[in-house]
């Protein structure tokens, strides 16, 4: 059964919060359609001053790379324009969503975009893991990767094929023929401990709906 395309993205900042005057300087995001990556967007920004050392030595982005890069609003216009009205997906979406929402209305636009965290979908799916890191999760679901962490577009695709496991999982363990964006959405708002419960029975609740939508054709 085919589903809806999601956007997952991340973004490489100056800061943690556009409140203290924070801003990006990297996006990475990928398409994902039928669980295949089909579609990449990353660019280099320029924040308009200088970033700090600490974040050179995180990412790996200098202060020469962001002055030679074009300013936030026209990267954030492309990016808006490329994600449409998508559902996105980001890990520890907070941070990003807060980026995401700053740069939008400097730009003189908003995001009505459903969002889903991959973090806190985690913690219920793979409660087992030792933490509920990026790379720590990349491991223990076994996904490949180069090494690469805190560039924006290797975070994108990595966190990609964590929703895109999730997915996977999801539909083997309680046998359901689609897994809703508002499902995932659902089940990073309710308590670890409910979370199967919860699941088996929208899988049984899913199976009644298509056992009742047969009988009636």
């Amino acid at each position: 059964m085919p589903h809806r395309s999601v956007i997952v993205l991340d973004f490489e900042t100056t800061g943690m919060s556009p409140k203290y005057g924070d801003r990006p300087i990297e996006v990475g995001a990928v398409r994902i359609a039928d669980g295949l990556i089909v579609d990449r967007f990353q660019e280099l920004m320029n924040p308009g001053f200088t970033i700090s050392w600490f974040i050179e030595s995180l990412t790996g982005i200098s202060n020469d790379l962001v002055a030679a890069a074009p300013p936030c609003e026209e990267v954030m216009t492309r990016f808006a324009d490329w994600i449409g009205d998508l559902p996105l997906v980001a890990h520890n979406a907070g941070f990003d969503r807060t980026f995401l929402d700053a740069e939008m209305a400097l730009i003189g636009r908003s995001r009505d975009n459903p969002m889903s965290c991959t973090m806190l979908a985690a913690r219920r799916l793979f409660p087992e893991a030792p933490n509920h890191k990026l790379a720590t999760l990349v491991r223990h679901c076994a996904i490949f990767t180069d090494g690469t962490f805190h560039r924006a577009l290797a975070d994108a695709e990595m966190t990609g094929h964590l929703w895109i496991a999730m997915i996977d999982l999801l539909q083997e363990r309680y046998a359901l023929s689609a897994v809703p964006f508002s499902l995932m959405q659902s089940l990073t708002r309710i308590g670890k401990a409910k979370a199967d419960r919860y699941l088996r029975t929208f899988a049984e609740q899913q199976r009644a709906a298509c056992l009742l939508e047969a009988s009636e054709t």
